[in-house]
């Protein structure tokens, strides 16, 4: 079976899939795909929405007969490739090729930690002790311990806290649970596995792991990697390679220390038999208590990530060794706790003590490792940009690297044989065919499509994650999307409304957003760029709208997409996590606004650190950075419209600048080619003719 074959007509992918048509843009993807993984180079394929990129990599994925590794954005893709697409491959084209899905470790119950929980005077809370009753009994019937497959309990449940694994609180091979435990299992499945289906921050939580040169690597030994929606990889490997200490941290630390001592016996009067270290306990509180009070005031709640430069951190010195004393304290007495126990020199014995120590070992090292990233983010500098951030029910102090460049050329580029990128936004350009029929746009004030002299459509992406500089060979290959954008969509951007910068702005997009909805009849997702102008567009479209709007955060995205789907005519204002990602195909969706241009904050610390590189080499970093950012983020939002052949819609940006600015061409030349106006008679012309039709 070669790929040809694979796709033809009547052949195993059409078997496979029911509806199935012939699609030249996936043949000639699948063709390269097979091609990188024979040859072992580097391919970035952007392929536009309905090119079918997921059999196009599946498919010379199963028939390499190489061990590879698809890594996606989010579980849910990672589900559905798992659970609906492989199986039906596998059976269609019948290879010998088992498959294994991997998410990270915080995704499966651990049984030592529902053990505890279980046995904690909290559990005699009745609806505490419901919730545990319900995940024990999951984990007497489940294979996998995934608790995606748990539907009695939402997903922002707090039990979830207390029972599920991660990598601070998983024991290893010493581990009394550690024969049935469900990531033992997860693990064993992938290292027999020929196909592994795991998702970005896995892999980078795995590749932080090896650069240490630590033995405990998370995913199995690989010859390629496929890593699909790969605009996100320089966002992904940011948060990895960097550190971050929080509030939250501390406390869930201290929690699980206080279980395991009370389960032993240990209340707070039998601590001072330990020579007096459990005073640890009380002066870790006190520490944390101090320290995130005092960084609490260098940034606003909400605000976002505030950088703390070394003047501040000097101001914050006392506070921050007091809290790093008290942690490397608490690890040591967590440690002693446990080799007491160990020793049977503990109030109880057997299985019960050796789970006592397992757990104070553990929230040992945790505070250790804790101990450890606190000082690295007091220490400014060395390529690494130090920040707070401070929430409705948290703060957190954090340090991330301002180019990880080096960090992916050395660790995936230069030591896997073969890798391919694809997304359906994986360029900062629209795919050739496309960019030839985009409407006219205004004429810039000088730059080309990625600056001056330069039109490759990964010109950016190849500089971001340092595949300039590989050594590996590269090729690429731009399929535009086969939907007729020209006949199912229309750009609609407004020249009369207010600067996006303007206090009258959310005011006055309210009321346009209000007579777009009457032109659709609902239907709308009106996407914003912060989480204020998503709650103040929501308060006053509440006040216009005959219904009121759903709103992200008052249910679990999920919820929210199926109740907007199943509504038919609703309105839904959400923000950053509904940009991409989010599947609403048919009459449901048939008008996307877009508040204004999704350009980057600019105070953002590694935003800023990354900015002033780009400068230093003599360079703009509004031309370098922030409209290249700006331009994959719009065609993620502009995708949300047509998801499939029969799908018809409006997307609004209701941000002028992008008529007025120079750089509003290049913007504009990123998105599919669809007829663009600014005259909102024209939206309800478009509705009104859509309506004849249906």
């Amino acid at each position: 079976m070669d790929v040809p074959s694979a796709f033809a007509p009547g052949g195993p992918v059409s078997r496979a899939l029911d509806g199935w048509e012939p699609r030249p843009g996936q043949v000639q993807m699948a063709l390269a795909v097979e091609r990188a993984l024979r040859v072992e180079h580097v391919l970035l394929c952007e392929a536009g929405t309905g090119t079918g990129k997921t059999f196009a990599y599946l498919v010379p994925a199963l028939l390499s007969g190489k061990k590879v590794i698809v890594s996606t954005a989010t579980r849910a893709l990672q589900d559905q490739i798992y659970q609906r697409d492989l199986p039906a491959l596998v059976r269609a084209l019948g290879v010998d090729a088992p498959v294994a899905l991997m998410k990270g470790l915080g995704n499966y119950v651990c049984r030592r930690r529902l053990g505890e929980a279980v046995h904690h005077a909290s559990s005699l809370d009745p609806a505490r002790a419901q919730a545990l009753g319900v995940v024990q009994r999951f984990t007497e019937t489940s294979e996998s311990g995934d608790v995606s497959e748990l539907s009695a309990l939402p997903e922002d449940h707090p039990v979830w806290a207390d029972v599920s694994s991660s990598s601070e609180t998983r024991v290893g091979a010493e581990c009394g649970h550690f024969d049935e435990c469900f990531v033992t299992k997860m693990k064993r499945d992938a290292e027999r596995a020929r196909l592994v289906v795991v998702n970005h921050h896995l892999f980078f939580a795995d590749l932080a792991v090896r650069g240490d040169g630590h033995p405990g690597k998370v995913l199995p030994d690989h010859d390629a990697v496929i890593f699909d929606e790969a605009h996100q990889l320089e966002d992904v490997a940011t948060h990895f390679f960097g550190v971050r200490v929080s509030r939250a941290r501390v406390e869930q630390v201290l929690r699980d220390a206080r279980r395991a001592l009370e389960r032993a016996g240990l209340g707070e009067l039998l601590l001072a038999a330990f020579e007096g270290q459990g005073r640890s306990l009380p002066l870790l509180e006190r520490a944390t208590d101090r320290f995130f009070a005092a960084v609490s005031g260098r940034a606003r709640r909400d605000e976002g990530r505030v950088a703390v430069e070394a003047e501040a951190w000097t101001d914050l010195r006392a506070y921050h060794e007091e809290l790093d004393d008290a942690l490397r304290a608490f690890g040591a007495f967590a440690r002693d706790v446990a080799g007491r126990f160990d020793a049977g020199e503990g109030p109880v014995r057997g299985k019960r003590a050796a789970a006592v120590a397992e757990a104070l070992a553990v929230a040992g090292r945790r505070a250790e490792s804790m101990a450890a990233d606190l000082t690295l983010i007091g220490r400014t500098g060395g390529g690494r940009v130090s920040w707070v951030e401070v929430g409705a029910r948290n703060v957190a102090v954090g340090a991330s690297p301002v180019d990880v460049s080096g960090i992916l050329r050395d660790g995936v580029f230069d030591s896997t044989p073969a890798v391919v990128l694809t997304s359906a936004t994986l360029g900062t350009t629209a795919a050739p065919a496309a960019l030839a029929d985009a409407a006219p746009a205004p004429e810039p004030a000088g730059a080309g499509a990625d600056g001056p002299g330069e039109r490759s459509t990964f010109a950016f992406l190849r500089g971001r994650l340092g595949l300039e500089g590989a050594c590996a060979a590269i090729e690429e290959l731009a399929l535009p999307s086969p939907f007729d954008f020209a006949a199912s969509a229309l750009l609609y951007v407004p020249s009369d409304l207010p600067d996006p910068r303007d206090p009258g702005f959310i005011a006055a997009a309210a009321a346009r957003i209000h007579e777009l909805v009457r032109c659709s009849g609902g239907g709308a997702f009106v996407l914003t760029t912060s989480r204020r102008s998503m709650r103040a567009l929501h308060e006053r479209l509440a006040g216009l709208l005959a219904t009121p709007p759903l709103l992200q955060g008052t249910a679990p995205k999920a919820t929210l997409v199926a109740r907007f789907r199943e509504a038919g005519d609703a309105v839904l204002v959400a923000t950053s996590s509904f940009w991409e990602g989010v599947d609403v195909p048919g009459r449901a969706l048939r008008l996307v606004v877009l508040e204004k241009i999704p350009f980057a904050v600019p105070t953002d610390p590694v935003f800023a650190a990354r900015s002033r590189e780009i400068e230093a080499r003599g360079e703009s970093p509004f031309s370098r950075l922030a409209v290249p950012q700006a331009a994959i983020a719009l065609r993620q939002g502009f995708g949300r419209l047509i998801r499939g052949e029969r799908d018809r819609g409006v997307v609004a940006l209701l941000d002028g600048r992008a008529l007025a600015k120079g750089y509003g061409r290049r913007l504009l030349a990123a998105l599919p080619p669809a007829p663009r106006t600014d005259r909102l008679a024209v939206v309800q012309e478009f509705f009104g003719a859509r309506a004849e039709r249906e």
